[in-house]
Order: structure tokens, then sequence, then C-alpha cells
């Protein structure tokens, strides 16, 4: 998708190989995997939609979290930052999304936290752009987050958002989301 000059680019990572769901007893990938109405991914694809930002999903099947967001970061370079989130949050919510873009406006990295939990998107302003396009491997782009942090430039946003800390990464996960899911229908 395009950017805005004056947006980030939500970017959705959904290259990786989802072995602890597999492991778990999953039947296929975790985003593939039945979640209500449609699947794990197309839940997160929706609320990126409906936060109206721009965004970008990588896919390309990636070895690590690392190589995936320098992709990501590489094919939407002229952004002027980018909001990093797995694609398998599927209850994130939109105002979540828009909290964190907003907040890189007085900061160089956002982390949203819910009841002291650090969760995601994370927000990079540009000025990470050298740092992400570097990273590599399965650490994602925590080394950015901590340089960042070193220089007093990370803000944590407190964020009344459960979606933030929900990730699918087992069945055990997915049951979960769906009765989250349902409470909140």
């Amino acid at each position: 998708m395009p950017t805005s000059p004056s947006s980030p680019v939500v970017l959705v990572l959904a290259s990786g190989r989802g072995e602890r769901f597999k492991a778990s007893g999953g039947a296929v990938h975790k985003l593939r995997a039945p979640l209500g109405d449609t699947t794990v991914l197309e839940h997160t694809l929706a609320a990126v939609r409906a936060s109206g930002l721009p965004w970008h999903l990588e896919d390309a099947g990636h070895p690590g979290m690392g190589d995936s967001i320098a992709a990501a970061v590489r094919a939407t370079a002229d952004a002027p930052g980018w909001l990093v989130l797995p694609g398998d949050l599927p209850l994130v919510s939109p105002a979540t999304l828009r909290t964190i873009a907003a907040a890189l406006a007085d900061c160089a990295v956002a982390v949203p936290v819910h009841h002291g939990e650090r969760g995601h998107p994370v927000g990079f302003a540009a000025q990470c752009l050298q740092g992400l396009l570097a990273l590599t491997g399965e650490q994602g782009a925590a080394s950015v987050v901590r340089e960042q942090a070193q220089q007093g430039r990370v803000r944590r946003v407190e964020v009344d958002d459960v979606g933030a800390v929900t990730d699918v990464d087992t069945v055990q996960d997915l049951e979960r989301a769906a009765q989250w899911l349902a409470a909140r229908r």
C-alpha cells in the first residue's frame, strides 16, 4: 500500500514459520487458523485497515523476525516511521495503532504497554531507519529499542487494549482469542 507523507507505515509481519502453533496441535499455519468467521491474519489486517494508516504486508518467508522487519522497512524506506505488528495479534485495536503512530511525534520509539506488559505494535520514527535495515535473525528490533532507550528516546504508551498483548502462538492462545473475540461482540 502506498505510504502517506505524514503517517508511519504499519508493517504486518507474516513471514514466520509458526512452529510453536504446529507443535501445540495446530493443523494449519497459525495465521491461516480460523478465528470466528475468518482467519487470524485477516483479523489483524482488518484492524490495520480500520486504523486508516498506510500498511505493508511482509509475507515472503524470511528466516527470522529481524530479516522480516528489515525487508519491510526496505520496501517502505521513504516512510516517516514504522509500526511493527506481528500478524498473529488478531485482537489489536485500530485505536492502539493510531495511538502509537501519534506517539512517534515526540520520540524515536513508542512501545505500547497494557497493565505493565509490553506489547505491539512497536513504533519507530525515521531516525531508526539504519538500525532497522541492519536487522537479521530471530531477535526482531530489540537492539534498536535498546539503543534508543540508552539515549532516552523511548516512550512507553499505556493502552487499554488486551489485543496489544494477545498473540496466537499455540492452539490454546487461539482458543483464548476466540473467547475474547466472542465477548467483544
